[in-house]
């Protein structure tokens, strides 16, 4: 652990301006939109009005912002990732961190827990607060302030931060059933260097069209189909099942069924790790994960 500290320290001061432009930038341009932008509504959101209102854009804005922040800085993580076992070649400090006396498999799992968790976790903290002020703009512009005052902020707040910590939580999950796929970008770029994520693309699909076409067998395409379906329902839809809204339902009830959605979809994601599948990707994940330490034992690539 006393290793672990530093080495994330480092990703922070290394990453620290680019996280905040990739969350606040997004953020900035929302409310200019918001502020000068037109904004059209369905039938069923315009027939809505005062506090119901006030309530559902409320809403909304908190959900938009947070989701776009985190699927922003997430994806941005996943691609930083891949280039992780690389990065350092470039400017010739490989030698220097091999020299720390810190381990192979630490220089690896610091960055990896720091892009692959942290980060978006801290992404959905600024999308959910940032949500909150986009709302008060949105509200004012299109209700009224005192409605924004007005709404029920108590149901309001537990139905955005259980949505939020649902998220979260779903967050190792996520990570785990795609560890194969991240752990093999890495190899792939460490291998391959700027070639890496093509020629990974290219193999996996010419790999999954010849087993499917030429042998018959799909296993590799619906295995990596199987891997992002449960990731993504480790985030947030493992129960099947959602909160409705409908024309004859208030903002109220939804807010008040969103707490109770988000600890039973956290439960179904809980018992969906308990499977052949994730056993079988960690196994994956476990292999590649060797390869990359075994990689940076022997300096692999340090001149390039």
């Amino acid at each position: 652990m006393k290793n672990l500290i530093p080495l994330m320290q480092r990703e922070w001061l290394q990453h620290r301006f680019a996280w905040a432009l990739l969350m606040l930038v997004p953020l900035a341009l929302a409310v200019l939109l918001l502020s000068v932008g037109q904004v059209e509504f369905d039938s069923d959101m315009a027939a809505r009005t005062g506090p119901d209102m006030a309530a559902m854009l409320a809403l909304l804005c908190v959900v938009i912002s947070t989701a776009v922040i985190f699927l922003l800085t997430w994806i941005t993580s996943l691609f930083i990732t891949s280039g992780l076992a690389r990065r350092d070649h470039t400017d010739r400090s490989a030698e220097f961190w091999l020299s720390l006396p810190t381990g192979h498999a630490e220089s690896f799992v610091a960055p990896l827990l720091v892009h692959l968790v942290l980060v978006p976790a801290v992404a959905l903290l600024v999308g959910l607060a940032g949500g909150y002020a986009l709302s008060l703009l949105v509200v004012a512009r299109f209700v009224g302030l005192g409605e924004w005052f007005g709404l029920p902020w108590a149901s309001l707040l537990a139905a955005t931060l259980a949505i939020v910590a649902r998220v979260m939580a779903g967050l190792p999950m996520a990570t785990l059933w795609l560890s194969p796929l991240i752990l093999l970008a890495v190899l792939s770029n460490a291998l391959f260097r700027r070639w890496g994520l093509p020629v990974l693309a290219v193999g996996l699909g010419l790999g999954s069209a010849v087993l499917q076409f030429v042998f018959g067998q799909p296993l590799l395409g619906r295995w990596l189909a199987r891997l992002g379906s449960n990731a993504a329902t480790a985030l947030a839809g493992a129960s099947g099942k959602g909160v409705l809204i409908d024309g004859q339902q208030d903002a109220a009830q939804a807010l008040l069924a969103l707490p109770g959605w988000a600890a039973h979809d956290l439960v179904a994601a809980t018992r969906a790790l308990i499977t052949s599948d994730l056993l079988g990707a960690l196994g994956v994940a476990g292999f590649l994960f060797y390869a990359l330490v075994l990689w940076r034992k022997r300096g692999a690539g340090m001149a390039g």
